[in-house]
């Protein structure tokens, strides 16, 4: 039998066919189902749920109390904040099946969404967007944007480390912790090499 390569505390349940990868730590009272995949380096907070055929990418950090249902995709980097909600049917009814319904939601490579936002299923947030603490995703979430509100509302725009961005007269701003320079160009963040 192969020793595995990631934590897990005692208390998780990880079913047998879940693919997890290497120096990733799952903790207390979390569940793992059999066809879900959890990439290299990920951190599963206490108390989180991993459907099947959820796919998480490499150097994930989910929080406590999060459950990730069939549908939904988490790219490479992401942080999912404790008490975040995802849902995978528009309709829901206890006593009628729409397993058939699930529509798919992406989370793209290192976006954010904070504590106890809720994530509307079907929609895609794009790369290094930032999702704040209680906001209510109804729709697609351009890369960088930064969203608030319910329903969510973009505010601004952030840079990959995670900053607001201040823009110039020519639409140019820097990141004042990494330097890196973006331009808005057709109501899109462009980074600027």
């Amino acid at each position: 039998m192969a020793v595995p390569v990631y934590f897990s505390h005692p208390s998780a349940i990880i079913d047998p066919g879940a693919q997890v990868g290497a120096g990733t730590r799952i903790w207390h009272f979390s569940h793992l189902m059999p066809s879900c995949t959890i990439g290299t380096n990920c951190i599963i907070g206490q108390n989180v749920f991993i459907d099947n055929q959820v796919v998480v990418g490499n150097g994930v950090k989910i929080q406590n109390n999060v459950s990730v249902y069939n549908g939904v995709l988490i790219e490479d980097d992401v942080f999912l904040g404790p008490s975040m909600v995802f849902t995978n049917v528009l309709n829901p009814r206890s006593f009628i099946e729409r397993k058939h319904e699930f529509r798919k939601t992406i989370v793209r490579r290192g976006a954010s969404i904070g504590a106890n936002a809720t994530i509307i299923c079907g929609v895609e947030i794009g790369s290094f967007a930032m999702v704040a603490a209680g906001a209510v995703v109804t729709r697609n979430v351009p890369a960088h944007a930064l969203m608030k509100g319910n329903p969510a509302r973009q505010t601004g725009w952030v840079s990959e480390s995670g900053c607001t961005l201040r823009f110039d007269k020519n639409n140019i701003a820097s990141c004042p912790e990494s330097g890196i320079q973006y331009q808005i160009v057709d109501n899109l963040l462009c980074r600027l090499i």
